[in-house]
């Protein structure tokens, strides 16, 4: 896209739509955002109503003619329709009204093309591109019937030009696919890596501008991108990160999820997603105070469905309602009382999430998020009694590099460890060092002592 490209929105609004959870208005609204990002210049935005769809031009031709002449008067550069328009469609109305016409998966398209700037990111937008390009090439040429001669006595009349393009583009998503799937490889074994050390992995997900990157920066005093734009984030990023009770974990900020996010996008971010589906904890981070706040919320639990994240004992889910800031005090208090009654209490699952409320802008509420992930991630964990000869630096260096140590005190020639160890970890470090095992509670016998004294004073105390 230039510099200023005069741009024309228009979002139809289709009666027989089965999305009755999403309005028009903000539907529009979100569009204009999505092109705002990559700095076109809206001269026109509006909502069409669609009665019933045409095959040829999804919109009437009535409404195409009027249309046609507005676009004529104003000149606009691109007209984007904020839905899925098919071949036929795409091509039909770009005669119509002489104008480049863009749906919404092309546009976000050249989002994510402008903003990826990984080799791992620039690679997943070429596949999308591809991919959706390739789709286009059905019934969408005028010289279907131009054919190539075919080679030797025997070769008939060759292949027409769709076909020879097509192969093209077929083969340039295969190779595309194969280098993906490198990345895949890769990160597999950077997550193997991990487990070894190992670290949990904390992954944000959400809908786009719900807060997320500046959500990351708070928690892991970064200075990620973050922006009040839509799909600020494109390329994933992990930092580590510490816990009130001495544990450090892996803070993973991934791109944000959109209503009607195209399949392409989805298939060719299946690589970076991956990190959600081998999280330990997922944070659910949400625009609290948007109008479609619960609407956002189907949608990323669509998407997380059809990447076939699903519910797992192993796994914990915390529901962060973000931008309380922007609440009036009466809806903000109402807020924090129920994440406080909820945030430890629930089975932190998708359907019943422990939950927190927090504005990342401010930093309102982060450290109580921080104290209750804190709690999440070592719930189950064990608090072990270790006496280590003074002389043998191999055990207490393996204590720190895979527990929190809690504890360490002199005793004669030896030290006296008392660390919280994973069940993992402790079943490792038995069978490492058993002779330096003294005894071992689980960390609710122990309190953690700290452990609940950290959630009361989180404000997670059961009301």
């Amino acid at each position: 896209m230039g510099r200023t490209t005069q741009t024309y929105i228009l979002h139809p609004d289709l009666a027989s739509a089965g999305e009755t959870h999403r309005v028009a208005g903000a539907q529009l609204e979100e569009a204009v955002g999505l092109a705002e990002a990559i700095a076109l210049d809206i001269v026109r935005a509006e909502i069409v109503r669609v009665p019933s769809v045409r095959p040829a031009t999804l919109f009437g031709s009535g409404k195409v003619e009027t249309l046609g002449l507005d676009i004529a008067a104003d000149g606009p550069d691109v007209v984007i329709v904020n839905g899925d328009l098919s071949p036929v469609q795409h091509r039909n109305l770009e005669r119509a009204w002489k104008v480049k016409v863009l749906d919404r998966t092309a546009l976000i398209l050249e989002i994510f093309g402008d903003r990826a700037q990984t080799r791992e990111g620039r690679l997943q937008v070429d596949l999308a591109h591809l991919t959706y390009q390739k789709s286009r090439l059905v019934r969408s040429w005028t010289h279907l019937e131009r054919q190539r001669g075919g080679a030797g006595f025997l070769g008939g009349p060759g292949e027409t030009q769709i076909e020879s393009d097509r192969r093209a583009l077929a083969n340039k998503i295969d190779r595309l696919k194969k280098q993906l799937e490198e990345v895949r490889r890769t990160r597999g074994l950077q997550r193997a890596s991990r487990k070894r050390v190992p670290y949990p992995v904390i992954a944000l997900v959400g809908y786009t501008n719900a807060g997320k990157s500046t959500l990351f920066n708070r928690l892991t005093q970064s200075d990620v991108m973050a922006k009040d734009m839509l799909f600020a984030t494109l390329d994933p990023t992990m930092r580590a990160i510490d816990l009130p009770s001495g544990a450090k974990a892996i803070l993973s900020d991934t791109v944000g999820f959109i209503s009607n996010l195209p399949t392409q996008l989805v298939a060719a971010f299946r690589a970076t997603l991956e990190e959600v589906a081998e999280a330990d904890v997922i944070l659910h981070v949400r625009d609290i105070a948007h109008e479609e706040t619960e609407a956002q919320k189907q949608d990323v639990m669509a998407v997380l469905a059809e990447l076939g994240i699903a519910d797992d004992a192993a796994r914990k889910v915390i529901e962060v309602a973000n931008k309380i800031d922007c609440l009036d005090k009466d809806d903000r208090a109402a807020l924090s009382v129920s994440a406080r009654a909820s945030g430890w209490t629930a089975e932190g699952t998708f359907e019943a999430p422990h939950r927190a409320a927090t504005s990342a802008a401010t930093g309102e509420g982060v450290e109580a998020l921080r104290t209750l992930i804190d709690t999440v991630i070592t719930e189950g964990h064990l608090i072990a009694h270790a006496r280590v000869a003074a002389a043998d630096g191999a055990i207490e260096a393996w204590l720190h590099a895979h527990g929190d140590v809690l504890n360490e005190t002199a005793e004669g020639d030896a030290r006296l460890f008392t660390v919280r160890l994973s069940p993992e970890n402790f079943g490792r470090f038995k069978k490492r060092f058993a002779d330096a095992v003294v005894d071992v509670t689980t960390s609710q016998d122990a309190s953690m002592a700290s452990g609940e004294d950290r959630k009361h004073a989180a404000g997670y105390r059961p009301l």
